[in-house]
């Protein structure tokens, strides 16, 4: 009984095998609905069908070992081709024959190693065809691109020369006048981009320059905001090449300013170069602006003196210095007590343009320390506080001795007095250590003149245009 049991199931087995085998093949190839109804009773036999399938395929020369097999109304594809385009359209070809039912495409796509130069060829022969065509273009852009360039170079120079003269700085002119001719250049651009039928790239271009120019804003901002300062300072010019400045707590003469800094001469001869967002957003002191500046000297007299005389004595002493201006007119006022002196302070006005700040008041000290001691005032020293750890010692003095002290003391104050009036001090306005008491900017500037520049760096402070 066992026996015949397991013979059943072998022979159930063995009789499933070619369906099996069916089904695993089918699920690796194509298979293609047909095209068309299916007719109940087929016109073209299969070996027709198959014969009339695999001619044209061989007409192809696409196919290798092609073969093909009809069952049914339905196609078997074999064989091997290099594309699939080829193996798509073998089986087009089969599912739109007559009387086709499906199409089962087991045609195999076997790519072959291709050492051939002729696609190469074929690229740049079609390159070259292109080229060819696109010459009017090219020839096209050469004369239109130059000429609105040069047209847009003459359209600012001429606004430059005609229309744009009030502007005071060469630097703005130029920048307005480049900005009003450039769309000249822009038009020339946009007629050969139109041409060319590129005006879609052209407006992705334009798009893209915008966002390269937000990134290299952020990446170069300093320098962005010294030249966004220079042009400001150039529109508003608080300060001119040759005048004296001060900046951020540096002082100094102007030499010139460029599109990044501007750089003074300081006293001592030094190049400083400040960058010009600084030099905006900063307070400037212009020191050379006005012609008329006003100076303090301070002089301490003793308290046993009348101040109101030594007062007249130092007005009469600044009045008379040529210069001095009369308007506004010198103050002569009591600025503080101290510990041992009045201090009185001078205040008056000199033509800074003229004289220097520095030598007047050296000239002004002179004289009125001269004038003081002629009249006997007395400018004493500031007291001071001596101390004796071990005391002082007092000795008491006969008639006789106290006698000859104060006759050896009268002596030497009287010596002293004679000598102190036989000190020769010079009345003149300036004296020899003193030289020319004019303005020494102007020997800055003549310095300043010979001083090394950058090259290649226009001043923005030029008036040349």
């Amino acid at each position: 009984m066992l026996t015949r049991i397991l013979f059943a199931l072998c022979a159930v087995f063995a009789l499933s095998l070619p369906t099996l085998a069916q089904e695993a093949a089918t699920t690796e190839d194509e298979v293609t609905a047909p095209a068309q109804a299916v007719s109940v009773e087929p016109v073209a036999r299969d070996e027709e069908i198959a014969q009339r399938v695999v001619e044209i395929m061989r007409s192809t020369g696409w196919y290798k070992f092609s073969r093909v097999e009809v069952k049914d109304g339905i196609v078997f594809l074999d064989g091997r081709t290099n594309s699939d385009d080829h193996k798509a359209w073998a089986r087009d070809l089969a599912s739109k024959t007559q009387d086709v039912v499906a199409v089962v495409n087991r045609i195999q796509v076997i790519q072959e190693a291709n050492w051939s130069f002729a696609p190469a060829l074929a690229e740049i022969k079609s390159l070259g065809s292109r080229l060819i065509t696109s010459l009017p273009l090219i020839l096209l852009a050469i004369v239109i691109l130059p000429f609105t360039w040069w047209l847009s170079s003459l359209a600012a120079k001429g606004l430059r020369r005609w229309f744009l003269g009030g502007i005071a700085s060469p630097f703005l002119r130029d920048i307005v006048a480049r900005a009003i001719a450039l769309p000249i250049f822009l038009l020339g651009l946009f007629v050969v981009l139109q041409v060319a039928g590129l005006t879609q790239i052209a407006v992705s271009l334009v798009g893209g320059a915008g966002v390269l120019g937000i990134v290299v804003g952020f990446a170069f901002r300093d320098i962005a905001e010294n030249f966004l300062a220079s042009l400001l300072l150039s529109i508003r010019r608080p300060f001119r090449a040759g005048e004296y400045i001060e900046v951020t707590g540096i002082g100094g003469t102007v030499l010139s300013m460029n599109t990044r800094s501007t750089v003074l001469l300081s006293s001592e001869g030094n190049h400083i170069q400040i960058p010009n967002a600084a030099v905006f957003k900063n307070t400037i002191v212009n020191y050379s602006a006005s012609a008329n500046r006003r100076n303090t000297l301070e002089v301490g007299v003793g308290y046993d003196v009348s101040v109101a005389r030594a007062q007249d004595i130092i007005l009469e002493v600044v009045n008379g210095h040529e210069a001095v201006l009369s308007e506004p007119a010198p103050m002569i006022l009591v600025d503080s007590l101290g510990s041992s002196t009045v201090n009185v302070k001078a205040y008056f006005w000199v033509d800074a343009h003229s004289y220097s700040m520095l030598k007047v008041k050296s000239a002004l000290l002179r004289l009125v320390k001269k004038a003081l001691t002629e009249h006997g005032v007395s400018m004493p020293d500031d007291a001071r506080e001596v101390i004796f750890p071990q005391g002082v010692p007092v000795l008491q003095l006969d008639g006789k001795a106290e006698e000859r002290a104060q006759k050896l003391a009268s002596q030497e104050i009287g010596e002293s007095a004679r000598e102190a009036a036989s000190v020769d001090e010079s009345a003149s306005t300036s004296s020899q250590a003193e030289g020319n008491l004019g303005n020494e900017q102007d020997e800055i500037a003549e310095i300043a003149a010979e001083a090394i520049t950058e090259d290649g760096e226009p001043d923005l402070l030029s008036d040349k245009a």
